[in-house]
């Protein structure tokens, strides 16, 4: 989830009379763009399938006519569910929600391999072999803790500079090293004819579901590749915590869309509900905003933390770490629009 700024040193005499757009009348004043709006928060948008999570961010963005907007952790098109869109001030707090645990609800079609691991893409293996359920739980153990996976060739890994996906889209040979990632959970859930089987996984950060559908497939000898994929939860956030696009729509067209929109935020905070909360004194909160670090002597603390969060009087102040018993700032907050109006768990 730019602006592009471009420099020149022309001369005056230099400069060209900007020619009038196609279409636009002449004399006719250029129309001037929706201010943006400072908002700070957390949207949890249900993703429908077909969009990307790109178009997503847009789309809300639009709505909001916000300032800044960006999403922690990318959803494939073919995949829907929890696709958290941070605004503002809550853009900080990203990577401690991409870091955070994910859990997935996806299905397998049996019989064939393809290039992208998906339904998008072609086949490159096919077996009349079908598993069954026994089969397939004895092998789900081998996929569950600490694992090595090899991520699909069609992903956004970047390889001397340049995403995987790029370079398997011009025809060039990829391979791709093997990574640790971690699946806490892995269960198979349904089995809705022979030639599908539904799973539910819960795993660490920069794992991939299509790799594991692939791999499913060339232990079993039946090949294999996701068909459908929805994700449940990421991090702090959950199914109950989804909003779907058409309520996000419906809310900006009411009567006071803007009070609308606005409740169905989620605070800041939210995102690291997983590090330490360190709540301050006024006169420290001064001191932290002004980059100094705070001892927390007397304090429910703990002496060494890599991250952790600021607090006065219920209200962020800083992102840091804990070193020897002291509060160090690393990334300030500042709230210059209102936190009115957003939904509280």
């Amino acid at each position: 989830m730019s602006t592009d700024i471009l420099g020149t040193d022309a001369r005056p005499s230099d400069a060209v009379p900007a020619r009038p757009r196609e279409g636009r009348r002449p004399g006719r004043p250029p129309q001037r763009k929706r201010p943006r709006r400072e908002i700070n928060g957390w949207l949890i948008l249900d993703k429908p399938v077909g969009m990307t999570s790109t178009e997503a961010v847009g789309l809300v963005k639009r709505l909001y006519q916000a300032a800044k907007a960006g999403h922690a952790g990318t959803l494939d098109p073919l995949a829907s569910g929890a696709l958290p869109i941070a605004f503002g001030e809550a853009t900080k707090t990203v990577p401690y929600v991409v870091d955070g645990r994910k859990v997935y609800r996806f299905t397998v079609r049996w019989g064939i391999e393809t290039d992208t691991d998906d339904a998008e893409g072609r086949a490159v293996a096919t077996t009349d072999k079908r598993p069954t359920a026994a089969e397939i739980e004895a092998i789900l153990p081998g996929f569950t803790g600490e694992i090595l996976q090899v991520p699909p060739r069609y992903s956004a890994i970047k390889i001397a500079g340049e995403r995987a996906y790029d370079l398997a889209r011009d025809g060039e040979v990829i391979e791709l090293e093997a990574r640790p990632v971690e699946v806490y959970r892995l269960n198979l859930v349904g089995q809705p004819d022979v030639d599908h089987a539904e799973f539910e996984a819960e795993c660490g950060k920069g794992t991939y579901v299509r790799s594991l559908a692939r791999d499913f497939g060339r232990r079993l000898g039946c090949a294999g590749h996701v068909s459908a994929l929805r994700r449940l939860v990421v991090g702090p956030f959950d199914e109950d915590d989804l909003i779907p696009v058409a309520d996000v729509e419906a809310a900006g067209e009411g009567e006071d869309g803007v009070a609308a929109l606005a409740g169905l935020l989620q605070p800041v905070e939210i995102g690291l509900a997983d590090l330490p909360e360190i709540a301050l004194s006024s006169v420290d909160a001064g001191r932290i905003r002004r980059g100094q670090s705070v001892l927390l002597r007397g304090r429910e603390a703990p002496v060494e933390a890599d991250a952790a969060y600021a607090t006065s009087a219920g209200r962020l102040v800083a992102l840091g770490s804990i070193e020897a018993g002291e509060f160090v700032p690393r990334r300030v907050f500042n709230f210059s629009a209102p936190e009115q109006g957003l939904r509280r768990r």
